[in-house]
């Protein structure tokens, strides 16, 4: 824990760091997330080991896909963010995984009924139509999605007091999914506990997951940081709460 160390070096050293790709061992004894009760690379695993034609969307750097240990025959991958393209494709090499750069916006680059299975794990949008359509009848859908409201305390730190959140509930990607003709036979929800031990996680994280702060700069928000960092050298670790959903569709 760095609490005696100055917030203007470790606000540096956050900002000073790579973000590229998906995983998060920057953050090794800096910062903390329980972890979903589920298994998702346990569940996905499972599901890749049945299957001949699979894709998973939103791959970041390759991270979760690379741990499959029985992949299909055909395993796909598409990553819209230009900087997470070459980390995936280094990572996903040697299990034989292709890795498509695509445009943040849809349609998916593949033809109609091409995969047995799609996943993604946190993606930034779900294209519930392309889903259904470039699945085979019977094929399915895994996803473990971030939830309305996630961090919402280290949002709030930065910005202040904040509306209810509109989007990401779970049953709205019920509905989305069922309005694109899947029937979805699994839905889970978690409130994981996400601990901060410095000011430097904290940025870390906000350039890494874009969506929490938007818009974030150092620059901009120094002020805010500084503040955050007294806090956490008075009251301990920042505390927040992740949410996290499971849902699994299926294409009749």
């Amino acid at each position: 824990m760095d609490t005696e160390r100055d917030a203007d070096e470790l606000i540096a050293e956050g900002a000073a760091a790579p973000v590229e790709g998906w995983g998060f061992a920057w953050l090794a004894g800096r910062a903390t997330e329980e972890r979903p009760p589920w298994g998702y690379a346990r569940l996905v695993a499972a599901r890749m080991a049945t299957v001949r034609a699979a894709l998973d969307i939103d791959t970041g750097g390759g991270e979760v896909l690379a741990e499959v240990p029985a992949p299909p025959p055909l395993l796909v991958a598409t990553e819209a963010w230009p900087p997470n393209v070459p980390v995936a494709r280094r990572t996903l090499g040697r299990i034989g995984a292709s890795v498509v750069q695509v445009a943040d916006r849809p349609p998916l680059p593949f033809r109609d009924a091409s995969f047995d299975l799609v996943v993604s794990r946190h993606p930034v949008d779900t294209w519930w139509d392309e889903i259904a359509r470039v699945l085979r009848p019977g094929g399915g859908y895994l996803s473990q999605q971030i939830g309305a409201g996630t961090v919402r305390e280290l949002s709030e730190a930065i910005l202040g007091p904040l509306p209810p959140p509109a989007s990401r509930h779970p049953e709205q990607a019920v509905a989305a999914a069922e309005a694109a003709g899947l029937t979805v036979v699994d839905l889970r929800t978690a409130t994981l506990r996400t601990v901060f031990h410095d000011v430097g996680a904290v940025v870390w994280f906000l350039r890494k997951v874009i969506w929490t702060v938007p818009g974030f700069t150092v620059d901009r928000y120094r002020a805010e940081l500084r503040r955050l960092h007294e806090r956490i050298r008075a009251e301990g670790p920042f505390v927040a709460h992740a949410q996290r959903f499971l849902i699994e569709a299926r294409r009749p």
